[in-house]
């Protein structure tokens, strides 16, 4: 049976595999080497302490989702940018629907009325799950940051946002 269920310390090794996974495919985060985030505690500094999932089946987990501040400032609080990751052998099975609709229903319950996300442009399947749950385009930020191992380096991304139905309306 697939679950949805709060992420704990124990899912740390499989969260850390699965972001690894997205990083090889240089379409997931502008990382390219091994994470900053040495251990689950430095993982644990750089994201907010609610709204973290993950998606199982038995013990195995498929996918996580998680939030990240986008500024200190109190009158941002209630905005976060999107972290889903999928292993790869998870992805087109539905299971980033799962964890999108379930970070959308944990946010709003936690007072958050904005959901943010930078996608690579290359990035289709992670664009049409946005799509699906009523993210906005806001626009293509041009060469925002570069990445090693490209080309030239540039990579641009899709701004998207999703406005709470819910909260702070």
């Amino acid at each position: 049976m697939t679950i949805v269920e709060k992420m704990k310390k124990s899912d740390w090794n499989a969260v850390l595999n699965i972001y690894i996974e997205g990083m090889e495919t240089k379409n997931a985060t502008f990382e390219t080497k091994k994470p900053e985030w040495e251990s689950w505690e430095d993982w644990d500094k750089d994201h907010l302490t609610t709204c973290r999932l993950v998606v199982k089946e038995g013990a195995k987990v498929l996918g996580w989702a998680a939030l990240l501040p986008i500024s200190s400032r109190q009158f941002y609080s209630g905005v976060a940018e999107v972290s889903i990751y999928l292993d790869k052998d998870s992805l087109g099975k539905g299971i980033g629907s799962m964890l999108m609709e379930s970070l959308i229903v944990q946010s709003e319950k936690e007072g958050f009325w904005m959901l943010q996300s930078e996608i690579f442009p290359e990035n289709i399947g992670s664009i049409r799950l946005h799509d699906k749950f009523s993210f906005r385009k806001v626009g293509v930020r041009e060469k925002i940051g570069k990445m090693e191992g490209m080309d030239n380096g540039w990579r641009d991304v899709v701004l998207m946002e999703r406005r709470s139905e819910k909260v702070g309306v």
